[in-house]
């Protein structure tokens, strides 16, 4: 299969083409794409050199399959080329993921909804995924009516610039930032830009797409998104109100039975996830699994997940292999 990674040498196309290699997908031809200032730089994919390309001589190249991740400008300019040329799209940036005419993916929950015709598929946020991983289960069993979500997410979801600030504060150095603060010893209350009704980008992201996601409008959502001087991934604290009451140890069980997620939830020897453990692995990771003891019905749970990963490539990757597994690319 001929494999066009738009956005090959970013932070997030580093990671998909280090996936690509680990879960052995069928690469035959692999096409790597970025800005005009890295063609012709190499790069190592499977212990060979390859050259990167430039977006028109990859379009020319008809590719089965092409993983972008260079930005929404990007995506809404040349998807549309690469899906006229016959070639399957899965997206990673915001541009087509609200679009109605197009599908929001996360293979464990809606796979199933993609077609032959699905030639430009999105790929959800980062904090998204992890979030809707963990309620799509338990809406499934005990229909949710309001989620509260507070996310405190990696400089890693920012970029290379971003880990390059928060390096320098450490070292006490000037750079270029990132943020219009320091990251180093703090906490920043905004990732994205604000929107008219004082929420971010990024918490509106987080409340439109887990209602398509779901397949359900009337679950209500609201997030506050804070970065924070970490690396290893997004955790997210999640309080959620169900239209019929659980037990705890049940929601325990169907969390664990969900493909895609390790529940670590053992207060007696502090088991809980973190970044630092979810880095590096494809895993949504749930604890703190506990009722909310001042709301009926309501429960909170701690999730972490590797941005970089589950939150991005690997999902992307994932969508391929099931396109791959149906034979619908």
């Amino acid at each position: 299969m001929k494999v066009a990674v738009i956005g090959a040498t970013g932070m997030v196309g580093q990671v998909m083409l280090k996936v690509l290699a680990e879960r052995d997908f069928p690469v035959t031809e692999l096409l790597p794409v970025a800005s005009e200032r890295s063609i012709g730089s190499k790069i190592n994919f499977r212990g060979k050199e390859v050259e990167v390309i430039g977006l028109e001589e990859a379009v020319n190249q008809k590719p089965d399959l092409a993983l972008f991740s260079a930005g929404g400008e990007t995506s809404l300019e040349w998807a549309p080329k690469f899906a006229a040329a016959g070639t399957t799209v899965i997206d990673n940036s915001s541009a087509w993921r609200m679009n109605p005419k197009h599908k929001l993916i996360v293979p464990e929950i809606n796979a199933s909804e993609l077609t032959k015709e699905d030639k430009i598929i999105a790929n959800p946020n980062c904090s998204t995924i992890q979030l809707v991983m963990a309620l799509a289960p338990l809406h499934k069993k005990y229909t949710i009516k309001r989620v509260v979500v507070s996310t405190y997410q990696s400089i890693t979801g920012t970029g290379v610039k971003a880990v390059q600030q928060l390096e320098n504060e450490y070292k006490g150095e000037q750079g270029e930032m990132a943020y219009p603060y320091p990251i180093h010893r703090n906490a920043i209350p905004q990732c994205d830009v604000f929107e008219e009704n004082g929420y971010t980008k990024e918490e509106m992201k987080l409340t439109n797409e887990t209602k398509k996601i779901l397949q359900d409008d009337t679950v209500a959502v609201t997030a506050t998104a804070i970065r924070i001087p970490v690396v290893g991934g997004h955790s997210e604290s999640v309080n959620i109100t169900f239209e019929k009451d659980f037990e705890v140890n049940e929601v325990r069980r169907d969390l664990k039975e969900f493909p895609g997620i390790t529940v670590q939830d053992n207060l007696d020897v502090n088991t809980y996830p973190m970044p630092i453990y979810a880095e590096g692995k494809d895993d949504v990771f749930v604890g703190r699994i506990r009722r909310d003891l001042s709301q009926p019905n309501s429960l909170n749970l701690w999730i972490v997940a590797d941005n970089l990963r589950k939150g991005a490539a690997t999902n992307a990757i994932q969508i391929a292999e099931y396109l791959v597994a149906i034979q619908l690319v």
